[in-house]
Formats: C-alpha cells, structure tokens, sequence
C-alpha cells in the first residue's frame, strides 16, 4: 500500500478516514487551512501536512497530491467549498462516482431518483401550488442543516421566503417523526451492501424547544433553526432493518440506472424520519461519508456483526481501496 497515499481535506470526518486509511497500511496526507494545522499535526497517524490559505487553493497544490499518488477521499467539506464543478474539476485520483454529485446536488433530481427507488418520501410543492402545511424550506447544498427553515400556515411562509437568502431550494412536507440516519457502504467489488451505523442529529435549537413543555412556549418567539452541532448514537428496532436494508439497495440499483454502469457505491447516508406507525421517509441522501460516522471510529454495534475488528467508515473505504489496488480493480472504485 506504501505506492499509494490517501488524501483528504482538513475538515468534516478527516480524522476518521485518515486513522482508518493508517491502520490498513496506507501513506496518509492532509490538505488543510493554515489555521488548522495545529489541530492536524497531533495525530501521529497523518504523515504529512499540506497548508493552503483558502479551499481554492486546493487546485494549486493538486500536482503535489499527484506525484504522491494521492486518492482524494470526498467528504461533506469537498461540496461545501469546492462545489460540484470543483469537484468534477479534479484529475488526482478520486474515490466515488463524479456523475452522482449531480443527482446529489439537485433536490429535484434527488427526489425523482428515490422516487423511482421506491422509496417513501414527503410530499414536494412548488410556491405555486397550494400547500399543506406544516413544511421545511431546503436550500441546495451540503452545509449541515443551515439554509432551512420551517413554516406553519401560508403567512408564515410567505414572511419568512422573503428575508430567505437562496436562489434554488425546495418545499418539503414536514413529516413529525424520530430523525435516524442510515449509514451505509456499498462495494461494487463484491456487489454488498452493509449497513456501518446509524446516528440522530443535535440540530439547535428544534430539538431544545422540544425539552420545553407546550404550555411554556406560548407567546415565545422562536424559529425553529436546523443547523446540526452534534450527533448521537443509535441502533434501531430489529424488525426495521429488512426494511432498512432494501431501501438502500433499491437505491444503489437504480443509481446504475441512472448514473451509469458503476452507479452509487462507497459510503452514502439516507436521512429519514420515522413516524409512531414505524413508516420510514427518506428526507435526502447524502452520497459520501457523512459526519455522523465520527461518533464509529472503534466500530457501531452493526460494523461489528460483519467485521471480528473495530471497523469505521473511514477505515471500510481504505479497506475496499487496498482490496482493489490487491485485485488491481483500482478503477472500478475510482473516478
């Protein structure tokens, strides 16, 4: 494994895919803001560091990763700064399918593809329509839940739509329900899908406003925020996981209609809400290892059931990646 190097950039779940990426034999380097390099140079397990004053950047110091033999491993932070045409723009070796960032990156096209995965989703309006309320406004993008906002009657979103900042989002039902989100790795070299963990998300302040009893929130005026700061762990009622584990392949099989022979695969997260009568939604998906994963570095009661070793995300991509390079299949898991 000493020919190749994995690579990220310094943010998101770094730590994890660079721990993963060392204990299965990997060089491991690091692209990072300068103000972060005192975090990254802790970490006995990341070999090198490379500084760059801002993301956009990243593409000036790209020959560099290129003569180490870098694979660039994609998280949350690569769509963040990068954008999708960043990331499409990048010639180093990368881990994933460049053709899914469309599919992903479009709330619409988002929701035709689960759609036609057959999978259960809320209902979807335009501004024209008329509305059944409540609703969550979505802007587009990976940016941890900031961009959303939620709405109770037609006043309240016409209100709020005009102090609302982005151009492109969608008006999603507002299903009440258990937020779980579903982590999954799908190997195309071996044609498996696995469940690696599942995590809920802290978002402030909808989840404190729910630990003030009703009759002490009237005349309060707070707007419920989504914005994610944390995440817990979670294992979920046995009888779901068939359900669990069909939804996902459903949606890898028709990413390779979609998207090409080689589809979806590597890690991907399907957000839901889970209502009283156990019906799951699938609220988005998130086509890339997802940060709810760091709570799994030593392995989640599901890693565990396949794997006689602690097994995170990160470490699960470095293993498909070093069982690839030993079948040289290194293309079929790079883009």
């Amino acid at each position: 494994m000493q020919h190749y190097t994995i690579a990220t950039l310094g943010s998101h779940s770094a730590l994890q895919i660079l721990k993963g990426a060392k204990d299965e034999g990997f060089k491991t380097l690091v692209v990072t803001l300068e103000d972060r390099e005192n975090l990254y140079s802790r970490f006995s397990f990341i070999d090198e560091i490379v500084k760059i004053k801002k993301y956009s950047d990243f593409f000036k110091i790209e020959p560099q990763l290129k003569k180490r033999n870098c694979i660039l491993i994609p998280h949350g932070s690569f769509v963040a700064y990068l954008g999708d045409e960043g990331n499409k723009k990048i010639s180093t070796f990368y881990y994933g399918n460049k053709q899914v960032l469309d599919w992903e990156g479009d709330r619409n096209a988002q929701y035709k593809w689960l759609k036609l995965a057959n999978i259960t989703l809320p209902r979807q309006f335009t501004p024209q329509e008329k509305i059944n309320y409540p609703i969550i406004v979505k802007s587009y993008g990976a940016a941890g839940g900031i961009g959303y906002f939620y709405a109770k009657n037609k006043t309240d979103f016409q209100k709020k739509l005009k102090s609302f900042v982005p151009k492109k989002y969608i008006i999603q039902e507002y299903v009440i329900g258990v937020t779980i989100y579903f982590h999954y790795f799908y190997s195309p070299l071996n044609n498996q899908l696995e469940l690696m963990s599942i995590d809920k998300r802290y978002e402030t302040n909808v989840d404190s406003l729910g630990r003030i009893p009703h009759v002490n929130q009237q005349g309060l005026v707070i707007d419920p925020s989504f914005v994610v700061v944390g995440n817990s762990p979670l294992v979920v009622s046995e009888s779901l996981l068939p359900q669990v584990y069909a939804m996902g392949e459903r949606v890898v099989s028709e990413s390779k209609k979609l998207m090409g022979p080689k589809g979806l695969y590597g890690p991907f997260c399907l957000e839901t809400v889970i209502t009283p009568n156990k019906k799951i939604y699938a609220i988005e998906i998130s086509c890339r290892i997802v940060a709810g994963t760091n709570l799994f570095v030593s392995g989640s009661p599901y890693s565990w059931l396949m794997y006689n070793e602690p097994m995170s995300t990160g470490r699960r991509i470095a293993r498909e990646i070093k069982i690839a390079i030993q079948k040289k299949q290194l293309e079929k898991i790079v883009d």
